[in-house]
Order: structure tokens, then sequence, then C-alpha cells
């Protein structure tokens, strides 16, 4: 045992390893549909850990802290910007309630119980599971003018209240806000997710082979023998159906294979390769003429692409106007993704620039579709480092700037700035994608182990006096963090729907975002038995990484 504490506490990174080892796997034991995550797994894991006295160097916690923030403002840095927008609005004023309302609750209850101000920075980080507080709040507290012991106490005491308070602002708000949140304003939420599909489709139930119009598809080949369809035009042809989209991608004219352009006649005998939905083929498919095997007429490159829109021309439009245009023919959607999240779509849903669009279809129809929605997101392993360093650089220069109110020192501090900078390139890859290319795989690292490195050394660094600052705390800090949990979110249900209207589904996938709880909004999907809340949730999560964030530094500023 001897050997094993000497070799941690002189290899202090041999401890971060095991913290994030046994972080992920506290992370990934479920009780039902709840589990800790890895982010509170790991700091538990180094908590732990850190019971053998381990000191890490302060350097390694900023890294990894300045690469998660500056990832976490790339990914919502287009959502963030569009917020300002007029249509945005009401989900902007929501989330601005939210956090607000938020800050004043831990505030509050801090002052009255008499927690001190790294208790009540845990308080505001635990109970609305922001755990970039814990960073922005510790650079806060170490520029007070205190002893370098009281600095140490304070910052220590952050993580305890974040631990305890974590485990309701997640467990319990992802129960309230599709249980109790329709009763607050009294509707249900089944109900309302189909009104709402009504709405957008223009039907009950979607239109009618909406979905599997941009994603089930297929193409088979047919002999032309309807003498309707003879010597009329590929464009007459494929305007035919008014209900679902077709297109002839390829045909065999007198044995010869043909790559038809709009105005390329069909001929009675012509083999045609259509592509449009499976149901579509099955059920009118016939009506062409007799179907045939033609291995090699249906044998042509087929490309699964991710576009970026960045055309400002198509910004705002739906995608019943984008199929109409020309460079649309023979290219189906798949997937809607903005800020990283699948979105619900119709036809008449409407695009931001900075949304991807998973495209397939015939390789020359996806490469048109590609030049005129904005930028082809081909896959590669290479991140744009010269873009990351110099973000994160430029940040921080900036965050280290301070004004004195009251005389305080209030500033954004280095991984502030970080986070700051990350928005702003985010939004410049977003219009301008050929450069600042980071991966999946690479947000991943430096997304998810960047905060659970930094939080595992935090852990580390609390681990001693961490039972000491709960037991101090005791079980008041359990329905403070409670209370403050869900306040914040009454009040944003009861504003967002009784003075700005907002519809209920909105409403309360807006809250998810402005809470930054993404589990929230699966469970609100999952009650109401629609993807539809998820368009209330990006702008919010986007505003609302970005307030809670900095309330860190303004907590500390009002305690001290």
């Amino acid at each position: 045992m001897d050997y094993f504490v000497k070799a941690f506490q002189e290899h202090a990174e041999l401890a971060i390893f095991l913290a994030l080892a046994l972080g992920f796997l506290i992370g990934r034991i479920k009780i039902r549909s709840f589990s800790l995550g890895t982010v509170v797994g790991t700091l538990l894991a180094g908590v732990i850990i850190g019971q053998l006295d381990i000191k890490v160097p302060a350097i390694v916690e900023a890294v990894f802290f300045d690469l998660f923030l500056f990832t976490t403002g790339y990914k919502v840095g287009p959502q963030f910007f569009r917020g300002l927008k007029k249509d945005a609005l009401p989900q902007l004023a929501v989330t601005v309630v939210l956090c607000v309302t938020c800050l004043l609750a831990a505030y509050t209850s801090a002052k009255f119980l008499g927690y001190d101000m790294g208790t009540a920075a845990g308080l505001l980080a635990g109970a609305f599971t922001e755990s970039t507080v814990i960073g922005t709040a510790s650079d806060a507290i170490n520029r007070l003018s205190l002893a370098a012991e009281e600095k140490t106490r304070l910052m220590n005491n952050i993580p305890v209240a974040y631990a305890v308070t974590y485990l309701i602002g997640t467990a319990f708000i992802i129960w309230f806000l599709p249980t109790i949140g329709p009763r607050l304003m009294g509707v249900n939420l089944k109900e309302e997710g189909k009104k709402l599909q009504s709405e957008i489709s223009g039907a009950e139930e979607p239109e009618a082979g909406v979905q599997s119009a941009f994603q089930n598809f297929g193409v088979r080949a047919y002999r032309v023998t309807n003498e309707k369809l003879v010597n009329k035009t590929v464009a007459e042809l494929e305007v035919l159906p008014r209900e679902f989209r077709i297109f002839i991608t390829r045909i065999r004219h007198n044995g010869t294979i043909i790559e038809p352009e709009p105005t390329t006649a069909i001929h009675q005998g012509d083999v045609i390769a259509v592509i449009t939905r499976t149901e579509a083929l099955m059920a009118r498919g016939a009506q062409i003429g007799p179907e045939v095997d033609d291995k090699v007429l249906l044998d042509f490159p087929q490309e699964f692409l991710d576009v970026v829109i960045t055309n400002k021309a198509l910004a705002g439009k739906s995608f019943r106007e984008l199929a109409a245009l020309e460079f649309a023919r023979g290219v189906f959607l798949r997937k809607h993704l903005r800020v990283g999240e699948p979105m619900p779509f119709t036809f008449e849903t409407r695009v931001d620039r900075g949304d991807v669009l998973s495209l397939v279809g015939a390789k020359r129809d996806v490469e048109r579709a590609a030049k005129e929605l904005g930028y082809a997101d081909r896959p590669t392993n290479a991140t744009d480092m010269i873009f990351v360093g110099t973000g994160i650089v430029l940040g921080g220069l900036v965050g280290l700037l301070s004004i004195s109110i009251g005389g305080l020192p209030i500033t954004l501090t280095a991984s502030g700035g970080a986070l700051i900078m990350g928005l702003v390139f985010g939004w410049l890859r977003s219009v301008r994608p050929t450069f600042g290319r980071i991966p999946e795989a690479a947000m991943w690292v430096f997304d998810t182990v960047g905060l659970t490195t930094f939080m595992a050394v935090v852990g580390l660094g609390a681990g001693p006096s961490f039972i000491a600052g709960l037991q101090k705390t005791g079980v008041s800090l359990v329905f403070v963090g409670l209370l403050v949990a869900v306040l914040p979110h009454v009040t944003a249900i009861l504003f967002g729907r009784y003075v700005l209207k907002m519809n209920p589904l909105i409403l309360l996938g807006a809250c998810s975002g402005a809470g930054t709880i993404t589990a929230a909004l699966r469970a609100v999907q999952e009650e109401a038995q629609s993807k539809l809340p998820a368009l209330g949730y990006t702008v919010p999560y986007a505003i609302g990484n970005i307030l809670l964030t900095a309330w860190g530094p303004v907590i500390v500023a009002m305690m001290a």
C-alpha cells in the first residue's frame, strides 16, 4: 500500500488517469434511467483518491479547462449569435429570466444561511449542473486579496457544494419539467405535441411521408411501357407526383446508359432508374412499367455527405423552398443537426446558417447541392490546431483585462476569455468553414476529457477537506439545492407561458436548454412523444452556457 500511495503522490499524472478511469466507470452505473454521469463520477473519484493528499500543479487544471471552454463556445457560437435575432427573442428572454433567477436564488440562500463564497459558487454550479462555474469562480477567488490558506479553503468548498447539489439539480429537474411543468401551464404534453405538429406540417398527423421523403428512399429500375410517359422529358415526369419527390437518375436507351439532364426525353422501352421514397416505389412503380433487374444501371456512385449551411440567401428558408430549387434535384435529407443536436424536421422547418444537413443521393447531385448550400464537411482526422491555439490565446488575453466595481476587480479571467473567443471562432467557422475544423472525435476529447480531467484535478485537490466541508454545511445544503434548482424553472415557465404566450413544448425545451440539462430535454420529448421540444432547446442552451459560466465571478463578487 505504501508503494501505491508514494507512486501516486510523486506521480500525480497516475492519480489523474485513475480518477478518469474510476469516474467513467461510476458514470456508467444506472439506477433505472438515472446515472451520475462522467463529470460527477470523475469528481467523486478524484475526491476519494484525493484522500491520499496528492498535489497536482495548477497549470494542468487550467490547460484542460481552457480546452473545454473553448470547445463549448465553438459548438454553440452560431446559435448564440442567432439568439440575438428577433425571431429568437422569446427564447432569449426566458433564458435570461431563468439564469438571473438562478443567480439571485443562490446568492440569497447563501447569504441567509451564512455560506461562504466558495459554497455559494458550488451551490450555483451544482443546482444548475454547470460545472464551468467551478473554474470561473475559482479563478475569481484566486484573484482576491486573501491569505493563501483562505483561498484554498474557499476553492475547496466549491466542489463540496457542487457534488451535493448536483444530484438534486439533475435528478429532480429531469422529473420536474415533464411532470410538474405541464401542470403549471394546465396542458397535456402529448396533446400539445400533436397540435404543434399540426401547425408545423399543416395536418393533424405529419404530412404523408414527410419524414421518409427525406430519409427512407430506394432506387429501382423500370422499363417504360406506359404510353402516357413516352416522349416526355425527365423534368416533366419528375413533377407529375405532387405528394412526394421523385427523380430519374439514369436511363438505359438502346442498350446505352445515359446520365440524363432535365431536358432528356424518355422513349418507349427505355429502362429508367428511379429514386424516391421506398413506399412510393412500391405503390406507384408499376404505373411506369414492369420492374427490371438491371444491376449495371443501378450501380452508380452514391454519396452520404454532411454540408454546413453558409449561403446567406438560403438562411431562413424552409425545406419545402429548398427542395423546389434546381440544385436540390436528386438529393434527399437524412438528418438535420443544430449545435450537434438532431432536430425534428418537416417540409416547413426553416434552416439557419451553421446548421448541418446530412445529404444522400447520386454523387454528382449531392456535390452540386453542397456547392450551393455551403461547405462540404468531409470526414477528416485533422484538427486545425492553429485555429484552436490562436483562439485560446486571444481569448485569454482579452479575459485577463479587468475593471474595478466597488473596489472589486471584475474580470472574465483567462478561462472565461477562452469561452468568449470560442463563441466568436465557432461563429466564424459557420460562416467561413474552410478553416477551423475540429472533427467530432477531437471535439469529444477537448470537451469530455477536458472537463473530466479538470474535475478530476479539482476532486484531488478538494479530497482532504471534502468530508469536513460536507459535515459543516450539513443537510441544509440539500434542501437549498432543491430550492435553487426548482425556483428558476418555475419562474421561467410561468413567465414564458403567461407573459410571452410561448408554446408549452417549445417553452419546456427552452428551460432544458437554459438550464443546460440535456437529459431533461430527452425526458420532455419522451413524455410528449415528440421530438419538437428540441426546437426550443438550441438558442437557450447556447445563451445559458455563457450566462451560467459568467455567474462564477459574479457570485464571488456579490458574496465578497
